[in-house]
């Protein structure tokens, strides 16, 4: 039974931040660890001790982590950034909360001897015969240790103490992954044998000038080895476990959103009742809508997971092939159930959740090409843009004229004249991007239009039909794409004060565009007049892109595992390769800067990204391995390498190096995904470079020799491109189910029909019309059962599959 765990986290904000900064204030952002290895860093709050970041990730983490730690750091032009204080939670912390961690937590000291990382792998045995008793300890090796040194590297020995014995190992310089292969003895004495204690293994850094530096320890106590006389293993170091001081609030707190979501996921057999049915609900409609499993699945989901829910229903019918029938069947169930076409799509429903996830999973490529060109340059110009009177502020308007101070007027005149070129810009982009739309996005719109019209044909409802579409594309995908564009992937930062509010009435403006000009005139925000002009002269346009991307013949889906094409590139952009054919050359002359484009099927790359260009190309099929390189391998930050094996069993190696530790991590994800189903992944590889005759990270000479630390294949950044997983996707269906069981069963199996309708009913005695409740009622229960009874069977199966873990688990004495 495989495991799976998500973490979900999101930090909100700051307050009461220490000053840092001779201006008085600090610039602050946030550095995210799991178990020690960094995977996100916030935008910096520039001058401002009550930061707002509001970034939220998504980490999937199929062998799991031990602590999430959060670091507020303040950023300095000159010289190191300060530490200002930390955040660390325990796995079993999170867990704890059901519903997840929504608190304002403190801010504690960094303290360098909690700050460990890394493992240890020796053998201790119990020694007795006839020369005496002792304690025979074989150090191996270790991996990932923490770096001490400028160097980013570390010159590790371990020691070995029992209460007033100890010994220790030689000091291997230079290294996060130091070999000893050394053999160490504590003679004791007999009455030691009957006490109790612990066998502490320490792993130190050596410092020729001051004093060592500690890297972790492990303890095992002394009654293990009277059971088992022989422990190995590969262990964990921990900190000292001092505790952590919060300096009663001094440095600060942050308002952090954590979610754990740990699922044991079972072999696809087992999933497959529950996939039947779901696939039969949509292709074999049930004449009582109450009788079918989606409908039972909304009426049991909160409205806290209804976003969560729907989009894995979105990705279970992409892989089936079947997502436009699943959109279509929830989109007519909603329209059917609406009289008043104003309130259509209004709420937050199943139906309206899948149809926005429906787009993020396959129209985000498409977001990007329409809108990336006008958010970019929004973001390069930096205009100062107002409209309302109220927030005008003519001490930020030096930019606009040189001839003085300038009004009020002037402002509102200079914003509109701007805003009225970045919404030309945009509008244009929509509407000649009707080929570029994506096939199965344009026909869940022709389906969509097809029910609308159906259900509201009066001709005062004309534009009921273009209103439930544009409400999907312009209001509920457009605008906030524009509204926040890094949550899109638009921008890796968020906007300034000053580029947000544009952005903010720039998708108020296409906001108006999707009503199709419908409310202008009867808000609050009278100030928005100047636009409405352009706003109704582009409403045709609009009506005509909308009958132009309906215009589509129906599309065959097929069963899928990645939510794009093949051919489709994911990820493009710069970064800078290492040039290999020169290893002599100085590290800052060694990179070269290259345009990458990333597919399910190849990783390219070329000197420009012009059409002309020649590319060199790489399978994604030969890629056995993404990871991490560290920094004293290059004397350089953010670099990632390919590792991949050609059909002679050649390994070879590219190496890329990135602006940030979020480009960094968005790569490695990217490339992890597109080789996730890759059959011959390597367990292990070299996070160093093999550089004048060895490794540079455990120092070894052979270039074959077998990597010196565990590769994180699947270990990705959760977002729209996701590949599909069938079994985990059906998993948290079957979750859902399982809380809102006893509902189901209280609502649909456990009603009661009177015992002259039971009667009637058995007997075929149903006059049209008359007793029809009765005989839905009995369908809706015959449903119930059967999707109770395969709810059912899961959790039995689950029961079966963790009794056999614990009875394995229970024959291990010693786990390392």
């Amino acid at each position: 039974m495989a495991k799976n765990t998500s973490l979900y986290f999101r930090i909100v904000e700051g307050r009461s931040l220490p000053v840092k900064d001779v201006s008085g204030t600090s610039d602050p952002y946030c550095i995210v660890k799991v178990d020690n290895e960094v995977v996100a860093r916030t935008a910096t709050v520039w001058k401002n001790l009550n930061p707002f970041w509001g970034e939220e990730y998504t980490l999937h983490l199929p062998t799991g982590f031990h602590s999430l730690s959060f670091y507020v750091m303040d950023e300095d032009t000159i010289g190191h950034d300060d530490v200002i204080g930390k955040i660390s939670l325990s796995k079993d912390a999170i867990g704890a909360k059901v519903k997840g961690l929504d608190n304002w937590l403190n801010l504690t000291r960094v303290n360098p001897d909690e700050e460990v990382q890394g493992e240890i792998h020796f053998s201790l045995e119990l020694l007795r015969d006839a020369k005496g008793i002792g304690l025979r300890c074989h150090f191996i090796e270790a991996r990932d240790l923490a770096p001490r040194d400028i160097s980013g590297t570390s010159d590790p020995f371990a020691r070995i103490l029992f209460n007033n014995h100890s010994a220790e190992t030689s000091i291997i310089k230079k290294t996060r992954y130091p070999h000893w292969g050394e053999t160490l003895e504590l003679e004791l004495e007999t009455e030691e044998l009957s006490e109790g204690g612990t066998v502490t293994v320490e792993v130190w850094d050596w410092d020729m000038v001051g004093k060592n530096d500690f890297l972790g320890k492990v303890e095992i106590p002394f009654a293990c080895l009277h059971k088992t006389p022989l422990v190995q293993g590969w262990f964990r170091l921990l900190p000292l476990g001092n505790n952590e001081d919060d300096a009663g609030g001094k440095l600060g707190a942050l308002r952090l959103k954590v979610r754990l979501v740990e699922d044991r996921i079972l072999p696809s057999m087992y999933y497959q009742p529950l996939i039947d049915l779901l696939v039969q609900s949509v292709i074999s409609p049930a004449e009582a809508e109450d009788g079918s499993p989606l409908t039972m699945l909304e009426e049991v989901t909160t409205v806290e997971s209804r976003q969560d829910v729907a989009m894995t229903l979105v990705k279970i019918y992409l892989g089936q092939g079947l997502v436009v029938p699943f959109l279509d069947y929830l989109n007519t169930r909603e329209v059917n159930h609406t009289l008043d076409p104003n309130t259509l799509f209004r709420s937050n429903s199943l139906a309206s959740k899948a149809m926005e996830q429906f787009m993020k999973a396959v129209g985000m490529l498409y977001l990007h090409e329409i809108l990336k060109p006008i958010i970019n340059r929004i973001f390069e110009e930096k205009k100062y843009i107002e409209l309302d009177p109220c927030k005008i502020d003519l001490n930020r308007t030096r930019r606009i004229s040189f001839k003085g101070a300038v009004s009020e007027a002037e402002v509102r005149e200079s914003s509109v004249e701007m805003l009225q070129g970045y919404l030309s810009n945009i509008v244009e982009s929509i509407i000649g991007s009707v080929t570029q739309c994506p096939p199965v996005m344009r026909v869940a719109f022709k389906q969509l239009h097809k029910r609308v019209e159906e259900q509201f044909p009066e001709q005062e409802n004309e534009d009921v039909k273009y209103l439930a579409i544009s409400g999907f594309f312009f209001l509920r995908f457009l605008a906030p794409a524009i509204l926040t564009p890094k949550l899109f992937h638009l921008r890796d930062q968020h906007a300034d004060t000053r580029t947000s509010r544009t952005l903010l009435l720039l998708a108020k403006a296409v906001q108006s565009v999707g009503n199709l000009g419908l409310q202008l005139g009867h808000g609050k925000e009278l100030w928005m007049e100047p636009l409405h002009p352009i706003i109704l002269y582009s409403v045709a346009s609009v009506k005509d892109f909308l009958d132009k991307l309906i215009d589509i013949d129906s599309v065959s889906e097929v069963p899928q595992r990645a939510v794009f094409l093949p051919s489709v590139t994911v990820k493009e952009g710069y970064l800078q390769k290492h040039k290999a054919e020169s290893p002599q050359l100085l590290s800052r002359f060694s990179f070269k800067k290259r345009y990458f484009w990333l597919s399910s099927e190849t990783l390219s790359y070329a000197k420009t990204p012009d059409p002309w260009q020649v590319r060199s190309s790489i399978p994604i099929q030969c890629v056995c391995a993404v990871e991490r390189v560290d920094e004293n391998a290059f004397q350089q930050q953010h670099v990632l390498q390919v590792v991949t094996q050609d059909n002679d069993g050649k390994m070879h190696t590219i190496y890329t190096q990135c602006k940030n530790v979020n480009e960094l991590n968005q790569w490695l994800s990217a490339i992890r995904k597109a080789s996730i189903y890759n059959r011959r992944m390597l367990p292990f590889f070299h996070p160093g470079a093999y550089r004048s005759g060895k490794w540079t990270c455990c120092l070894q000479a052979d270039r074959a020799t077998s990597g010196c630390s565990r590769t994180h294949s699947a270990v990705t950044l959760g977002d729209w491109s996701d590949p599909l997983d069938p079994d985990a996707e059906t998993q948290t269906i079957y979750k859902q189910l399982l809380q809102g069981r006893d509902k189901l069963r209280k609502q649909y199996v456990e009603a009661e029909m009177t015992t002259e309708e039971e009667n009637r009913v058995n007997s075929g005695l149903l006059p049209d019309g008359a007793d029809c409740s009765v005989e839905l009622l009995k369908h809706r229960q015959a449903a119930a059962v059967r999707l109770l009874g395969v709810v059912l069977d899961l959790e039995q199966a689950h029961a079966t599959f963790q009794r056999q873990e614990r009875e394995e688990a229970g024959s291990l004495i010693l786990t390392p």
